[in-house]
């Protein structure tokens, strides 16, 4: 038998070597190819992809023609049905595409792949003109179905309604959920997938999804053993209307009357949100990259945070909580819960062996929670939260001109925040004796700086850059000393006593010319003697100034020249 082997490959090789040289060469050759010959090859001649000639074709050519294929169908109808509804889907709803993704590389590489045989084959058959055909498979994408499935599930089935309770006047009263059927997303896009890849033919088709019966949870005996206050908080917000307040509102009524099973898991912000119009959220101010904003739901964090100080005190299992970025005015540091959507979230588990409700409203500006379950803990055992700051780092102030205020204008835009490091302390006592202390948080909180704005609206280029060379000092003292000196009464000040200077300066200067005019007109006297003049007028006493009294001291002249 070997022997029969060997002249087998003995004869197979002299066909090689007489017959069909070019193509083992071409084989040998191929096996050399680097990516950069990949990357500029062309699909052989005589070779089709789903009935498509691709002769020449490169690989992204070749991939168009791919997807020309799929997106004949995109237009086809698929009826998806689940407990006796129904909703169409197209192509592009269930993710239409080709199974065989590859087949444009098997294309490019005919001839150049499998065993020597299997090259040799098809080197033959191209030489040949033989056409070589790939064909296409589809099938559906399994992530896009489940997708579509969970977005119009409600369209398909109808969920159970748990069996719960609800607080009035202070009591809890049972209420009856219903029977429902929970739609096997995963499950079905599977089933999908394979009917495309198996059994479609192309044209419209309906398909039956994959459900099961849906029990509610919570029986009437379990929902009874919710009767003890477990843990309680309450915040003030403020009696003013405005959109922060309604959002607390909003937010803390949907959360009210939830029920939390052994072992589930609540998010605030999906229990809440989304914090958006639709749902009842109007813009107020929260907290951004370290200032102040406007957002849907402004706000709500506030009911997160009394949540959160009601959850711990009942010691429910928290999963996840967030400081917020700077610190906040309601609660002690370390004692908050941040939620931003899809940012930060509240998250806990009911770690206890019966159901809680949480009871949450809002009256007189307060927001408050209560956590309801069966009491377990020890009588005489209570906890208590202490926060502690351990470090503090003082914010830094920002002085920006602006031009739209007059010069004078000094005031704070962005209120500051001072960044604190601090940690939160769980006590528990035991008939009011310590018995431990653990750290049960630590939180963070930025430094947010204060903004000034100095008003330089109306200045001179003079009064501009003094008042800049001010703003670059950041001293305070400085800053309000060197716009207190350009304020428009401070230049009107200064313009009115420079003009009264100028004033009095030009009246000095007249003065002393009228004075030196007059000395130098002044006649001379003459023909007199010492202590008389040569002549006295008739009328007058001799020794006397003209016009004077008899008797009186005369003048240090004794005679003018009339």
């Amino acid at each position: 038998m070997k022997n029969r082997m060997r002249m087998l490959v003995a004869a197979f090789g002299i066909v090689c070597g007489i017959g069909l040289a070019f193509p083992v060469q071409q084989v040998a050759a191929e096996e050399n190819t680097d990516d950069t010959t990949q990357d500029s090859a062309v699909i052989p001649e005589h070779i089709s992809i789903g009935g498509t000639d691709v002769s020449g074709m490169s690989l992204d050519e070749a991939n168009a023609v791919v997807q020309q294929y799929v997106d004949q169908y995109q237009d086809v109808t698929f009826t998806l049905t689940a407990d006796d509804k129904s909703i169409e889907a197209d192509g592009d709803d269930i993710g239409l595409c080709a199974k065989n993704a590859d087949v444009t590389e098997r294309a490019l590489n005919y001839g150049k792949e499998g065993n020597l045989i299997e090259r040799f084959k098809a080197n033959a058959d191209m030489q040949a003109g033989k056409e070589k055909d790939f064909s296409i498979s589809l099938t559906s994408d399994t992530a896009t179905v489940e997708a579509f499935l969970n977005e119009n599930k409600s369209d398909l089935v109808t969920e159970a309604v748990d069996n719960t309770v609800k607080r009035v006047d202070g009591k809890f009263e049972y209420v009856e959920g219903s029977e429902g059927v929970t739609l096997m997303t995963g499950k079905s896009a599977v089933k999908i997938a394979d009917f495309i890849s198996t059994d479609w033919d192309g044209k419209d088709a309906s398909i039956e999804l994959l459900t099961e019966k849906d029990e509610p949870r919570g029986t009437k005996e379990e929902l009874a053993t919710i009767h003890d206050v477990l843990g309680s908080y309450h915040t003030d917000f403020g009696t003013v209307i405005n959109g922060r307040t309604n959002n607390i509102k909003n937010g803390a009524s949907r959360l009210n009357g939830l029920v939390i099973y052994p072992g589930e898991t609540v998010s605030v912000s999906d229990a809440i949100g989304p914090t958006t119009a639709e749902n009842g959220y109007f813009p107020a101010g929260s907290y951004e990259n370290g200032t102040t904003v406007e957002t849907y739901g402004g706000g709500i964090c506030q009911v997160s945070t009394t949540l959160y100080n009601a959850v711990i005190r009942a010691e429910l299992e928290i999963v996840t909580r967030a400081a917020h970025s700077m610190i906040v005015s309601y609660v002690e540091p370390s004692m908050d819960a941040a939620i931003a959507d899809g940012i930060k979230d509240l998250q806990f588990k009911n770690n206890q062996e019966t159901p809680v409700y949480i009871e949450g409203y809002t009256s007189g500006g307060v927001i408050y929670f209560n956590i309801y379950g069966k009491e377990t803990r020890p009588a005489n055992r209570r906890v208590d939260f202490v926060s502690e700051v351990t470090s503090q780092t003082d914010p830094e102030k920002e002085y920006v001109p602006v031009g739209d205020q007059p010069v004078g204008y000094i005031e704070t835009t962005v209120k500051p925040h001072i960044g604190y490091t601090a940690r939160l302390w769980k006590i528990v006592y035991e008939n009011n004796v310590e018995v431990s202390r653990k750290v049960f948080n630590n939180s963070k909180y930025n430094p947010s700086k204060e903004v000034i704005a100095v008003g330089i609206g109306g200045a001179t280029p003079e009064a501009q850059a003094a008042i800049g060379a001010a703003l670059e000092t950041k001293d305070d003292a400085t800053i309000r000393a060197t716009v207190a000196n350009y304020t428009p009464e401070a230049q009107a000040a200064a313009a009115q006593a420079a003009a009264d200077a100028a004033a009095a300066q030009a009246a000095a200067a007249a003065a002393a010319q009228q004075q030196q005019q007059q000395t130098t007109t002044t006649p001379s006297t003459a023909g007199t003697s010492a202590g008389a003049t040569s002549g006295t007028p008739a009328g007058t006493t001799a020794g006397a100034t003209p016009g004077t009294t008899p008797g009186t001291t005369p003048g240090t002249t004794s005679g003018t020249a009339q």
